[in-house]
């Protein structure tokens, strides 16, 4: 007997006055539908299933025209109590299939209502939701002639059945509406309880945003918070969804605790991937291009500050997703040493063993453990769905185990458990430096060695970006009025910028204005200031010019007063770079080498920036510092004297060389200008003076720059005269 008939019944009992007939098994909280009438009758000849079955025969799902795969078990009759074989877990998943619309009744759980409370009128629409006949059942065929699929279908569209729709009735990632599929939802995250709320304590991943992103295009709810609840500014909460995480269900079903075996047994896996990452979406794209970036630089010795800004390009990626990102790459490739020794102490094998594109992926992940304000969930979900994007599952396990154990101790912890005893091996370990180049920094200041914190952390943290406004073309005043930037302390042609891509400044497109550290700035105009003997023949000589930006700085000086600058530079490429930096200028660019160049003596003024270990420079090369052995300094130390004593030919008596690195390494400054004077007799200058207004320089006649006093590169210069 179909609803309508029993309910036709009903009523014509009431205006009779006869006692109401006890059609249907009445429980003290729902209906059954005629199962259990069905059931008693004997059709199929089964017996019913015990309590404990959680999931429906195929059967019965077909017959009710319910989509198993897709939806799960979900009720037809408002009235109707859960059947024995269905348990309350599959009766509370679909709002669209229950008779009621979930936009109303955001989060109420139906399961637990009384029959009684409600009669067939009172459901909101979809009409009579009678389950098929017993021969409809087993031809497949719909007793209700599709009355309740349209009724579902019109549900659906009306409460938005698309992703990041917000709202009480929005459906969860995969498009469905009402509730998420069994295997979704994510009850434990590697054993531990994430910090999410919301959802009737459900830590599902599905309706979250990735990393602090928002769900809706273009939308971003903030990396540094990472609020991964928040979609399009609305909570993600699911309409009628019952808990899985071990809190009491909403709609009143049994306490975690009082929970079968078997219901246990079901809850889902936390390895299994959401169906977003099942449909292989892309992840998070400044994420992605942190990581190719570790890549070239580890597989083909790229620079990260080269290859991250054409990347940036290429994909169309600016703002926040850009600082983002590097933020990422050059912070990790800072860290490396550091992040190594924690991946090595989690994984319980050295780094050495394990797979290069793993490791990538790993120290992007812990980087935003330990060292960034990037939640812990974000951190490790988005490295597993890098890994699991390229490797699948397997792998993804390995880099979710290592960053759990990661996550497990705070960076002073580990920096506790694994830095060396010694003092200058422990600082280095906490600034990500080799010990040899700590050791080195603390041996070239000296007395002031205490600073030696100070510089690392200085020397630790991403720097500023510095613009040199072009002489006789554009004053620092109106270069930082024009750029929004900051005029520089030392350098009369000095900018800062807090940010952005300086390429795409309309100075340094149009030529008049360029990125240029300020210490390098300082290089230039000391050898421009220093005193000479005789009148200044305008000969001047950049002899190490690639890639081009002090010798760009010299040839606008020079044109001011009709100078000529020759440049030499050995390598092709790099005098390329040369000759761009210095299009328009007074300035020749020379393929040769800087130790047989074939020019002519009689150089007034030439500079001698020699090929160093960059250790002056880490901050603006973050993977230089994990590159450069102590076996690479006496190597460069022989070529540093050759340069020096080739430029010392080419000038004339009375002239000034200046001998500049961006190493701080006492046997690439000091020592070789001692050697130096010492082989030769030249005159020393004291360099403080070429540099009026900069203090902290040392105690000469050479001087320093430091990042920590002057925010510069650590420059070490030092200026020779011929007698």
């Amino acid at each position: 007997m179909s609803a309508s008939d029993r309910r036709r019944r009903r009523e014509a009992d009431q205006r009779s006055g006869a006692a109401p007939r006890d059609d249907r098994k009445i429980t003290g909280k729902n209906v059954d539908g005629g199962w259990a009438a069905r059931a008693a009758k004997g059709r199929d000849n089964k017996a019913p299933r015990a309590e404990d079955d959680r999931r429906p025969r195929r059967g019965d799902g077909e017959s009710r025209g319910w989509d198993y795969d897709r939806r799960g078990p979900a009720r037809t009759d408002d009235t109707r109590r859960p059947a024995a074989g269905r348990g309350r877990d599959a009766d509370d998943r679909s709002g669209a299939a229950r008779g009621y619309d979930p936009a109303d009744r955001p989060g109420t759980s139906r399961g637990n209502r009384d029959a009684g409370d409600r009669g067939a009128s009172d459901r909101p629409r979809g009409g009579d939701f009678g389950r098929s006949d017993g021969a409809a059942e087993r031809s497949g065929r719909r007793a209700d002639g599709g009355t309740e699929r349209r009724a579902s279908s019109e549900r659906a569209e009306r409460q938005g059945n698309s992703r990041g729709s917000g709202g009480p009735g929005r459906s969860d990632d995969s498009g469905r509406s009402g509730g998420v599929r069994e295997g979704d939802t994510r009850g434990v995250r590697g054993g531990q309880p994430t910090d999410r709320g919301g959802d009737g304590g459900r830590f599902g991943r599905d309706g979250e945003s990735r990393g602090g992103q928002s769900a809706e295009p273009g939308g971003r709810s903030g990396r540094d918070s990472d609020s991964r609840d928040s979609r399009g500014g609305k909570r993600s909460d699911r309409t009628g969804d019952s808990s899985r995480s071990g809190s009491a269900r909403q709609g009143g079903g049994k306490p975690a605790g009082q929970r079968s075996e078997r219901q246990r047994a079901d809850r889902p896996d936390p390895s299994v991937p959401s169906p977003r990452k099942r449909r292989g979406e892309p992840v998070d794209v400044a994420r992605e291009v942190a990581l190719d970036v570790l890549r070239a630089v580890r597989e083909r010795d790229a620079y990260a500050n080269l290859v991250l800004p054409k990347l940036l390009r290429e994909r169309k990626i600016s703002g926040r997703d850009a600082a983002f990102a590097t933020e990422l790459t050059y912070g990790a490739c800072r860290s490396q040493g550091q992040l190594d020794a924690v991946i090595a102490a989690c994984a319980g094998r050295p780094v050495g063993e394990i797979d290069g594109p793993i490791l990538d992926i790993l120290r992007l992940g812990v980087y935003q453990l330990l060292r960034t304000r990037t939640g812990a969930h974000a951190a490790v979900d988005t490295s597993v769905d890098l890994a699991r994007a390229e490797f699948g599952q397997g792998r993804a396990g390995f880099v979710n185990a290592v960053l759990r154990r990661a996550g497990e101790k705070t960076a002073d912890q580990w920096i506790a458990e694994l830095a060396p005893a010694d003092p200058v091996g422990k600082l280095a370990f906490e600034f990500a430096h080799p010990t040899w180049i700590a050791q080195s920094f603390a041996d070239a200041l000296g007395a002031q060695a205490g600073e030696l914190s100070d510089l690392l952390a200085a020397d630790d943290e991403r720097p500023v970006v510095h613009l040199v406004a072009r002489p006789g073309e554009i004053t620092s005043e109106e270069l930082a009025l024009v750029t929004g930037g900051e005029e520089g302390r030392w350098s009369p042609y000095a900018v800062y910028l807090d940010g952005g891509d300086p390429g795409q400044l309309e100075p340094v497109r149009e030529g008049i204005a360029a990125v240029q550290d300020e210490g390098s700035q300082l290089v230039a105009l000391a050898l421009s200031r220093a005193p000479l003997e005789g009148p200044d023949q305008g000969r001047w000589l950049d002899l190490c010019a690639g890639p081009g930006g002090k010798a760009a700085l010299l040839g606008a000086l020079a044109a001011i007063d009709l100078f000529t600058v020759d440049a030499v530079e050995p390598s092709e490429h790099r005098a390329e770079l040369v000759r761009k930096s210095t299009r328009d200028l007074p300035v020749t660019v020379h393929v040769k080498d800087g130790r047989d160049t074939g020019l002519e003596p009689g150089y007034d003024r030439i500079l001698v920036d020699a090929p160093c270990t960059g250790l002056g420079a880490l901050r603006r090369r973050p993977e230089s510092r994990w590159r450069r052995i102590p076996a690479d300094v006496p190597e460069l130390v022989t070529l540093q004297r050759e340069l020096l004593t080739a430029a010392w030919d080419l000038l004339r008596p009375g002239g000034v060389v200046v001998y500049s690195t961006c190493s701080p390494h006492l046997s690439e400054t000091l020592a070789v200008v001692a050697d130096f004077v010492r082989r030769t007799g030249a005159e020393q200058l004291d360099t403080r003076e070429l540099l009026p207004g900069v203090t902290d320089l040392g105690e000469g006649p050479s001087a320093q720059l430091w990042p920590h006093r002057h925010g510069t590169d650590a420059m070490f210069l030092s200026a020779l005269r011929k007698k």
